[in-house]
């Protein structure tokens, strides 16, 4: 049985551990976060939606994401 190993980011300042070589998305459907509603960025980049399936997470990646909230 092959062991699964994690590794730590920091996502919205806090410390989180994932599952080593897991992709932004995956980390977003976990979350259950509706992607039309958020803007993600790693390490103070800005992601593109498009590409958020190739991107895979690495240790210490900071992520930061903001959810869009309607009003006026």
């Amino acid at each position: 049985m092959k062991k699964i190993k994690k590794i730590k980011i920091k996502l919205n300042g806090k410390e989180k551990f994932i599952i080593e070589n897991s992709k932004i998305t995956t980390l977003i459907n976990d979350l259950n976060i509706p992607i039309k509603k958020v803007a993600i960025e790693l390490n103070q980049e800005i992601l593109d939606k498009k590409k958020l399936n190739k991107i895979k997470l690495k240790k210490d990646d900071t992520v930061e994401i903001v959810h869009f909230i309607g009003g006026g």
